[in-house]
């Protein structure tokens, strides 16, 4: 498995906050942790959302890209999870990493100090150079959309019939 450095700036309403890290041997993800007030939690309401910082600013380096995920324990246990998964964070963003949770369970639920929250996942980023073309290569698929395959609905199984 092969390391490359991410440098973190901690602010100051992270300072004292551990810094991300893997919490098994072969775990993809760090662990963001919540940055909010110790003596001021933040409380999610059913249905609703916060922006919660991190107190923590990454240099992603150039060639890859930070992914911000849910995870699975806050979901499973109360409904909660990342908004916007996974959220990108480009190599070449130097403000705050924040994390856009939402309730979706039936309770509220308390965002605490170091509490984590979501997973961070550094990987490579393949650019593409899009081309106007008249046309496309025909595929087994073709058009088929949502929940077309293996089914007989898509386009080229219907041109068969």
């Amino acid at each position: 498995m092969s390391e490359i450095p991410l440098h973190i700036l901690r602010l100051p309403h992270g300072a004292d906050l551990p810094l991300p890290a893997y919490q098994t041997a072969d775990a993809a993800g760090l662990d963001l942790m919540a940055a909010v007030e110790a003596d001021v939690p933040l409380q999610l309401a059913p249905g609703t959302t916060a922006m919660v910082p991190t107190g923590l600013v990454i240099a992603v380096p150039p060639g890859h890209e930070a992914q911000v995920r849910p995870r699975s324990g806050l979901a499973a246990k109360h409904g909660v999870t990342v908004l916007n998964a996974p959220g990108t964070i480009d190599a070449d963003y130097r403000g705050e990493v924040k994390v856009l949770l939402i309730n979706h369970g039936r309770e509220s639920f308390t965002v605490t100090r170091g509490l984590r929250m979501a997973q961070l996942v550094v990987a490579p980023v393949t650019r593409v150079q899009p081309i106007a073309v008249t046309s496309l290569d025909d595929t087994a698929r073709g058009d088929g959309g949502f929940g077309s395959t293996g089914s007989a609905t898509s386009s080229t199984a219907r041109e068969k019939h």
